[in-house]
């Protein structure tokens, strides 16, 4: 595992803990709501997460549910991930999280819940872009096509 010396972070809300990895082996640090928030079955809402990152060059910071976050309180983030740039990263471009409650009852989620995590993640760019009008390889199927 590859490591940076510190990640720089503001904190919008100082009572609220600092991120940590919980474990020697975890990738992800925590995040929490900055505060509470009542959501409406099938409402994406955007809970505030308390934090500004200063994500390093190299990188983009990746916001995804924590493995108890459906279980817990029935909420899905809203696209899959959250992908945060490097640029994101002024005063006040605080980090939120966007959700989809998906239970049929509202959802109240504490200030100071954790309510998802974020990993640092390598990141490669390409140079440009060459449009071809055929590519080479044979196709390979459609979506399923390496089985069940």
């Amino acid at each position: 595992m590859h490591t940076i010396p510190t990640l720089k972070i503001k904190l919008i809300d100082t009572s609220l803990p600092v991120p940590q990895y919980h474990t020697a082996g975890s990738v992800a640090f925590d995040v929490y709501s900055r505060v509470d928030v009542e959501i409406e079955p099938w409402k994406p809402t955007i809970i505030p997460l308390n934090l500004v990152v200063a994500t390093p060059e190299g990188y983009f910071l990746m916001l995804s549910a924590r493995s108890s976050t459906a279980k817990r309180y029935g909420l899905l983030v809203a696209n899959g991930i959250g992908i945060v740039d490097q640029d994101y990263c002024g005063d006040n471009d605080e980090l939120g999280l966007s959700v989809i409650n998906f239970t049929p009852e509202r959802v109240s989620i504490k200030k100071g819940d954790r309510v998802g995590q974020a990993t640092l993640v390598s990141i490669a760019k390409a140079n440009g872009f060459d449009v071809v009008t055929h590519m080479k390889q044979a196709n390979r199927g459609g979506w399923g096509s390496t089985g069940s």
